[in-house]
């Protein structure tokens, strides 16, 4: 009880003091506010480009395992090289793998190409036709705006028909529905029998409402003879992806032949992987760019360390006072140290009031957005700062000698 009464004392004293010397006060804080200012559209930059990254992944599927001839994260050129030289994953493999697997939900095999879509008078460029059978909607969590999905008849038979993406069904058809309607591609005619709803750009790569899905035959007959087969598997359960990976790679190394002292000569890829890469990026990113904006902080301190031990000097004969009628150096140090943290909380208010609208304007880049936690961050760090810069200054007038203290004038 006593402790709290010291401590409100200390801070209507401080305040009475930041009054006192309004302007000096004021200029004290600057380097804060400008070091809190960073730091805080730091912390909203980097928690809103995790949101943005986790939303756009999310779309890969965190049950999904992707059997292809390439890694996703090729960390050199040798590396490159080495997965280049890979045989290509054919359909007949991909057919005996699906066979064999039995833990897993769904799969489907698929292959994509560059190609340019036609309809009437009008076209669209450098769309992504992709080849795959029925199960691709159950593996991929597709949802549809429009019509349907191909049907395992269709997947499997061959028939002219497609699924199209949202961008897709906005560039050639407008504001028309699309369903019953035959596109063009590579001068053959699909049935158009259903639209996708917009998914965007996951990983910021190219955008997934950019495509056009049609059946897996006609992809081979129509685009590419030899294709390289990426299956698709979804586990059954998260819990077992870790088996389901190890069990899937024992049948894949069997129907590729892969004799037992030979490496993997494929790849099976999953989200984690991408998450596991982007957070040692984002990691590193933040912890240069938090160092470079903690300079200014220390900066700051350096600023409110001076102003402290001006305003000790100041203020000797009152503490040589409040000495002689019984205060503690407790009392002091809490004193000077609340004075301190107060002028930086101020700079810290301040510099959110600044960081506010500026978040509004990086919106256009990112997800970003002043959140509770990065508010309570900044104003944590703010007080941190000003008990750190201000403790030498506060010790100082704790250890005074309140008969010098007196002397002086």
């Amino acid at each position: 009880m006593r402790l709290l009464a010291e401590f409100l004392e200390g801070l209507r004293i401080a305040l009475a003091a930041i009054r006192a010397n309004t302007l000096r006060s004021a200029l004290t804080t600057l380097g804060i506010v400008i070091g809190v200012v960073t730091v805080t559209l730091m912390a909203t930059a980097i928690q809103g480009l995790n949101r943005a990254f986790m939303e756009s992944v999310s779309s890969i599927g965190a049950d999904v395992l992707y059997v292809q001839r390439r890694d996703w994260i090729i960390r050199s050129h040798e590396e490159w090289m080495k997965m280049r030289m890979r045989r290509p994953f054919d359909l007949t493999q991909a057919d005996t793998i699906m066979a064999r697997v039995d833990f897993a939900q769904a799969m489907a095999p698929g292959d994509d190409h560059r190609a340019s879509v036609e309809y009437e008078d009008k076209s669209a460029g450098d769309v992504r036709v992709f080849g795959t059978t029925a199960e691709f909607a159950r593996v991929a969590n597709l949802v549809l705006n429009e019509g349907r999905f191909l049907t395992t008849a269709e997947s499997s038979g061959g028939r002219p028909v497609c699924v199209i993406g949202a961008s897709v069904a906005t560039n050639l058809f407008e504001a028309r529905s699309a369903l019953g309607e035959r596109l063009r591609l590579n001068g053959k005619g699909y049935e158009v029998v259903g639209v996708l709803d917009k998914v965007g750009s996951p990983l910021g790569g190219p955008s997934l409402d950019n495509q056009v899905i049609i059946p897996l035959p006609n992809f081979i007959l129509d685009f590419d003879r030899t294709p390289d087969i990426t299956l698709q598997v979804k586990v059954s359960s998260l819990v077992s992806l870790d088996d389901a990976r190890e069990e899937l790679r024992s049948i894949v190394r069997q129907v590729r032949r892969v004799q037992p002292s030979d490496p993997d000569d494929f790849s099976i890829n999953q989200q984690d992987q991408i998450v596991t890469m982007f957070r040692k990026v984002a990691g590193t990113i933040a912890g240069v760019g938090l160092f470079i904006t903690g300079l200014s902080l220390f900066v700051g301190g350096i600023g409110i360390m001076n102003i402290m031990f001006v305003s000790v000097t100041e203020r000797t004969r009152e503490i040589g006072i409040r000495k002689a009628i019984g205060a503690r150096r407790r009392t002091i140090l809490m004193q000077f140290l609340t004075e301190a943290a107060a002028l930086c909380l101020l700079g810290g208010l301040m510099a959110l009031a600044i960081a506010w609208p500026l978040t509004f304007a990086m919106r256009e880049f990112i997800p970003a957005s002043l959140s509770p936690l990065v508010v309570g961050l900044a104003l944590a760090v703010s007080a941190l700062t000003g008990i750190v810069a201000g403790f030498l200054p506060a010790w100082r007038a704790a250890r005074l000698d309140p008969v010098e203290a007196l002397r002086s004038e």
